[in-house]
């Protein structure tokens, strides 16, 4: 097996660290992080890169399908601010890659070029006040009145939505005790009369707030039924398909990012940092945390890379996408924390990225499928 990246892969990443640096300095990210902010002129300079073009066919702008290039693109931008990260997932990923796959041909001729400009992000609506890994109980209920669609219902940790251009709404458009066949997928508008957003103040991945939404009567037309009339409660099969998979090893390349920005600095506090005369460095118990913690990073990436090469060669990866992210948001909580340990009392006050990576690695075991449900996942795929 070929572990050397490719020399198109090793030119995106040198292109992104590049941008980086240029774009996203450590002062600019962490007042992103302080103000809930948004940077949409960074964005914009970003989709000038191309990278939102990596889950586009060419056809539409893209470049085509490339699950590698994009978990490359979160690994680099997570490592500085989830603020630009979390966006381009909203883009390339949420919408990019699921309408490949399932837009009619209208809607991919007509948003699928807008994702490629950086001018289209969808928040995924899918989790509510009483519905969480369980995604078929939804209650948000969607009819069809003549040429309308009437949604009520409502929507948590809807992350994005006040960034949105579409929520990228799981809906129930038929009996709940045929739950997995009726449901359907919206695309609605969050500035469409009836739709309320309320900001949630969580601890951490700022930038893109997550949000509480109420639908209520809001009237949509028929084009606004993802995939056309035909996906007419065929929802679950839309967000069971190659999106979920690659949903888990989104979040596991935003882990690796992380983790990685969490060892660097480590690594270099605890050469600048003496005590008793010393670099800190200098001490074994320091040492074998940052050896621990590069070996957890370097396992992790493996993973991430393994199932992102799996599903780009469209191979069933169900588990390898689930062990990915399992291990890799657990190895970025554990990493962060350490990093925070070896910083001592700096680590645990505002204005040392160390505080930043603590709470948005705190998340990411919880968001895109808890590691609870990965466990599960796992355990269910060791049949087959």
């Amino acid at each position: 097996m070929d572990f050397a990246e490719t020399e198109e892969n090793r030119a995106l990443r040198q292109s992104l660290v590049r941008f980086v640096e240029r774009e996203m300095p450590r002062e600019a990210a962490a007042d992103w992080d302080k103000r809930n902010h948004f940077p949409r002129d960074v964005f914009l300079k970003l989709a000038e890169l191309g990278v939102l073009g990596l889950t586009v066919p060419e056809e539409h702008g893209g470049l085509g399908r490339n699950i590698m290039g994009a978990m490359i693109t979160i690994e680099e931008l997570s490592r500085r601010s989830l603020a630009v990260s979390v966006p381009y997932i909203m883009a390339a990923c949420y919408a990019g890659m699921n309408l490949a796959e399932c837009g009619t041909a209208e809607q991919k001729r007509d948003l699928l070029p807008r994702v490629v400009s950086g001018d289209l992000l969808f928040a995924y609506g899918w989790t509510e006040p009483d519905v969480g890994a369980d995604l078929a109980s939804v209650k948000t209920r969607a009819v069809r009145r003549g040429d309308r669609i009437v949604v009520n219902g409502a929507k948590r940790f809807c992350s994005g939505a006040q960034i949105a251009d579409y929520i990228y709404a799981l809906v129930r458009t038929g009996e709940a005790a045929d739950r997995h066949r009726n449901l359907s997928i919206l695309l609605i508008p969050p500035d469409t009369r009836g739709v309320g957003i309320t900001p949630i103040d969580a601890l951490g991945m700022k930038g893109a707030a997550t949000t509480d939404v109420v639908f209520d009567d809001v009237e949509l037309p028929l084009t606004s039924l993802f995939g056309g009339e035909a996906a007419w409660n065929r929802g679950w099969d839309m967000i069971t398909g190659t999106g979920l998979n690659v949903e888990r090893i989104e979040v596991a390349a935003m882990a690796a990012g992380i983790a990685r920005a969490a060892l660097d600095d480590a690594w270099h506090y605890a050469q600048q940092r003496r005590q008793f005369g010393r670099a800190i460095a200098d001490f074994q118990s320091i040492r074998h945390k940052l050896a621990e913690m590069a070996t957890q990073v370097q396992a992790a990436r493996l993973m991430l890379y393994q199932a992102a090469w799996t599903a780009d060669q469209g191979l069933p990866c169900a588990r390898e996408t689930s062990m990915a992210k399992l291990f890799a948001t657990e190895t970025a909580k554990t990493v962060a924390l350490e990093c925070q340990t070896i910083f001592g009392a700096y680590g645990y006050v505002k204005g040392f990225d160390a505080e930043r990576y603590v709470r948005d690695a705190l998340l990411l075991p919880i968001i895109g499928g808890s590691s609870a449900i990965q466990k599960n996942n796992i355990f269910k795929q060791l049949a087959d």
